[in-house]
């Protein structure tokens, strides 16, 4: 344990000199400090089967539905209105959306936006915590290519 304290602080320790001697920059240090902390933890959670099945139930429960995928791949391409969405995902029901659109809202994915004009505009757009969700949809598109060519040349 001790080893690690000490490797964990020459890593911090190297970190933020060189953040310091090249940007001098508060930002830069607490940036470090914070990936770090997420690689620890996410070694610690792929080393325990149980830690690793509830991050990837809590990743699921945000991301369970037929629609928010595919919502969420229409907002990659930047702030959308709702018809915008509605016309981008086929055979999504005006309901439904309003449906996914708000519970995307509350776990903290998208960010509805009132805009005060005639007519009122409303905007969706992703909050920074779901702007992280694009190398995950992209690895999905990634994986999705080569599983329809797998698959076509299976057959």
């Amino acid at each position: 344990m001790l080893v690690q304290n000490y490797t964990t602080f020459a890593m911090l320790f190297i970190a933020v000199y060189f953040c310091i001697a090249y940007f001098g920059v508060y930002f830069c240090i607490a940036h470090k400090l914070k990936m770090m902390e997420i690689e620890l933890d996410l070694n610690a959670i792929k080393e325990c089967p149980q830690s690793f099945v509830l991050a990837v139930n809590d990743a699921m429960n945000v991301l369970t539905g037929k629609w928010k995928l595919p919502i969420m791949a229409s907002l990659i391409f930047g702030k959308k209105r709702f018809k915008e969405i509605e016309r981008e995902i086929p055979k999504i029901t005006p309901r439904m959306l309003s449906k996914e659109l708000r519970e995307l809202e509350l776990n903290g994915i998208i960010k509805r936006t009132v805009h005060d004009s005639i007519p009122v505009v409303i905007e969706y757009e992703f909050t920074p915590s779901g702007r992280n969700i694009k190398s995950v949809l992209d690895s999905m598109v990634v994986w999705g290519l080569e599983h329809r060519k797998a698959a076509f040349n299976h057959k």
